[in-house]
């Protein structure tokens, strides 16, 4: 019982918890968003009543097909998949570049073969052109 109880408590399980919990409330926010602003705003420019896209249907051979009912998901998923992007990605990618920036070069292109090389090779090991060390070089 001890494992399981160290189990539940680690730090990751924790943290994915409360990511599928907000990530299941702001799912919900972004239904009411897709179904409270979105919809009326395309019947408004549209010009026609707000279209619910949930009503949406056809059938053939007597099997119902809603097809407006995945309309709203796939709306709601792009939604979501934007802030996600805009929000969390983008941010992240420029906050990981800034720190690979800081970080000091230890390899450098090969001026024969281009392919990249520890800056103190004396050769290539693609092309077996020498070279002069970094080090070595005058500044």
């Amino acid at each position: 019982m001890g494992g399981f109880k160290k189990f539940l408590l680690r730090g990751n399980i924790v943290e994915l918890a409360i990511a599928v919990i907000v990530g299941a409330t702001f799912s919900g926010l972004v239904q009411a968003l897709v179904a409270d602003l979105v919809t009326p705003l395309i019947g408004a420019v549209t010009g026609g009543r707000q279209p619910n896209f949930a009503e949406y249907s056809f059938t053939v051979n007597g099997s119902e097909f809603k097809y407006g009912d995945f309309l709203n998901h796939l709306l709601t998923f792009l939604i979501i998949a934007a802030v996600v992007y805009w929000l969390i990605v983008l941010p992240m990618n420029r906050l990981i570049s800034l720190f690979d920036k800081n970080e000091a070069a230890t390899t450098r292109p090969c001026p024969e073969c281009l392919s990249d090389i520890p800056l103190e090779a004396r050769r290539c090991a693609h092309c077996t052109a020498q070279l002069v060390p970094e080090s070595e070089k005058p500044r």
